[in-house]
């Protein structure tokens, strides 16, 4: 079927199903339900679906299996159900198709966020693992869809096409035709062909308009069938709901519009119906593939306008001398002027940089970008501002990053973020639309002068990049190997949780030598027996040695400081000359301690 599935839609056009889940939603299912696992759960339910869009004069139809992978279903606990869950998507399918002149297209989307922790074999697994399951149910072709990063879909049409079935490739272009990375309509009509795609195409996005004129662009790029999903508009939340405006009648005529530009499989993506589907099949009825002239050759259009500073702020120092940066807490209220002379007293002492975390434990506190602008304004030292993924969506972080970028903040740390379900505020929910691995590469296309849908910002945000690395693990390997994926995604340097442990540093600086960056380890000073107890207990990432606790008890007041400073002085002494600088934590913000150890940092340096 799938040898007859290309000669079809090379002689004529074929119309393709609409929505899944807005449809099960209409149904009656809770938008918080896995969709997927209805096939196991109400598979009569995705049964009647399939047959109201037969009945409407569909000739593709869809397995319901779009987030049905490893990463998405694994994330609620049903990860072994992978398999049997995309095969009984394709048993359905099969079923409701049984003795139609149909054909049965498995649904495959991206990983979504949890993908970031895998390496690019396990990726491949994950599309492999899928698109063998909907294979053995008896699917005719395979359709990638609503892929909005180039490169994750390259990879998935390379894993797929072990099936020996037909791949549709579909992107969600951002505006302008562009995608995550500024990849252009050109630029991924020509790697998708080369990836072994037989049909490329768009799905989803801004509705019908805009999805046309990305096809026009990839008709002119590439001489493979093109496939069109576009979404009947935008959505309007109206009553605890989203409506789609587009009429069946605009969208089969935009539908019609699409043929002419050259698609030749054309169905719906968000908010269509049935409804849709059947004056799509009405308006489209007998018509054939247009004739298309050969592609012309499209070059690699260049990545983003930009031109990303080449200064590296605080690192000019590293290989010359050891650089110091300091961390102090934002203030919970509106006074900041300790911070502030905690930080004229730091740079008089000798630090580099001033590291201000974001909401750190998920409890309020000022804003540190704005908080970081005044530090730089008032005492002329540079600011690192900690950014997390829990406050924000995709769009306040590019908003507020471009914001900090012209208030004259030029170092980021990069942070996941503690999930707010662990500060004060009962009320408040994480975000998470990134993780730390995906921000730092967000931050390094904002370097390049592009946003995450490849829209050109002007000149490079010029930001150096900095990372999180936790060495207190039993398997420091795998922390190294995060650490190089951040790299890769554009890290400069990366601050450690705080270490204890010589031979662990030892370890540390030795396993991450290669990745090339400063990787500075985390010192923070012990006050007192209890101090080091609780830190060893109940703060996450942080691991104390029996000796050094040891000789912590019962230690408390001027005592306990004494003690302190002199286990980071010894910890500092043993790994000296191995490391290119140190991230200083002083105890309950007290700049006081950060700065004797400032000061005994640069009389070591003299020696």
């Amino acid at each position: 079927m799938g040898a007859k599935f290309l000669d079809r839609v090379r002689q004529e056009v074929l119309v393709g199903d609409g929505a899944i889940g807005t449809m099960l939603y209409a149904k009656g299912v809770s938008l918080e339900a896995n969709f997927e696992h209805l096939n196991l759960v109400r598979p009569q339910l995705v049964l009647e679906l399939h047959d109201e869009y037969l009945a409407a004069g569909a000739q593709v139809i869809e397995t319901n299996t779009f987030g049905a992978n490893f990463v998405k279903l694994d994330a609620i606990g049903l990860g072994p159900k992978v398999a049997e869950i995309n095969r009984q998507g394709a048993k359905l399918a099969r079923q409701a198709a049984a003795g139609k002149d149909v054909f049965v297209a498995g649904s495959l989307g991206p990983l979504g966020r949890g993908k970031a922790e895998l390496s690019a074999e396990q990726l491949r697994d994950c599309f492999r693992t899928q698109s063998l399951a909907l294979a053995e149910g008896g699917v005719d072709l395979l359709i990638l869809e609503t892929f909005t990063e180039l490169e994750e879909l390259e990879l998935a049409v390379l894993a797929v096409k072990e099936t020996g079935l037909p791949v549709v490739a579909n992107l969600a272009f951002g505006e302008g035709a562009r995608l995550s990375g500024g990849f252009s309509a050109e630029d991924a009509a020509q790697r998708l062909a080369s990836a072994g795609a037989d049909l490329i195409g768009a799905n989803c996005g801004a509705g019908p308009l805009e999805l046309l004129a990305t096809l026009k662009r990839l008709a002119q790029a590439s001489d493979l069938p093109l496939a069109a999903y576009p979404n009947s508009g935008f959505p309007e939340y109206l009553d605890g709901r989203y409506i789609y405006r587009a009429t069946p009648d605009y969208f089969a005529g935009m539908a019609r519009e699409m043929v002419e530009a050259g698609a030749s499989l054309v169905g719906g993506c968000c908010g269509t119906t049935p409804e849709h589907v059947r004056e799509v099949a009405r308006q489209l009825a007998g018509l054939k593939p247009v004739a298309r002239p050969a592609s012309r050759s499209v070059g690699t259009v260049q990545v983003g306008t930009g031109t990303a500073s080449t200064e590296q702020g605080f690192l000019t120092h590293w290989g010359t001398r050891k650089v110091i940066t300091v961390e102090l807490d934002p203030p919970k209220g509106l006074d900041c002027s300790k911070v502030v002379a905690g930080s004229r007293a730091l740079k008089e002492a000798g630090a580099d940089a001033i590291n201000l975390a974001e909401n750190p434990l998920a409890r309020v506190r000022m804003g540190n970008l704005a908080l970081a602008a005044l530090v730089r304004r008032e005492v002329g030292i540079e600011v690192i501002a900690h950014v997390t993924c829990r406050d924000r969506n995709l769009i306040g972080l590019q908003s507020d990053l471009m914001g900090a970028s012209l208030l004259g903040i030029s170092s980021i740390l990069a942070v996941t973020g503690d999930p707010a379900n662990l500060g004060e505020d009962a009320g408040a929910s994480s975000v998470f639309d990134l993780n730390s691995f995906t921000l730092i590469k967000l931050l390094n296309d904002l370097n390049r002068g592009v946003n995450a849908l490849g829209n050109p910002i002007g000149s490079g945000t010029g930001f150096t990049i900095g990372a999180a690395f936790n060495p207190n693990v039993q398997k420091m390997e795998v922390q190294v190997g995060r650490l190089a994926r951040k790299v890769a995604n554009g890290a400069q340097f990366a601050q450690t949780q705080p270490i204890y442990d010589i031979a662990r540093a030892e370890e540390m600086v030795e396993l991450t030598a290669p990745l090339g960056i400063p990787v500075l380890p985390g010192v923070l000073p012990l006050v007192s027996g209890r101090n080091a107890e609780f830190l060893h207990n109940e703060v996450p990432g942080i691991v104390i040695p029996d000796e050094i606790r040891r000789r912590m008890a019962g230690r408390s007041g001027d005592d306990g400081v004494r003690e302190g400073l002199a286990i980071a002085s010894e910890f500092i002494d043993a790994i000296f000359d191995r490391v290119g600088g140190f991230y200083l934590i002083p105890p309950f913000g007290k700049h006081e301690i950060a700065t004797e150890l400032v000061k005994y940092l640069k009389a070591k340096e003299k020696q």
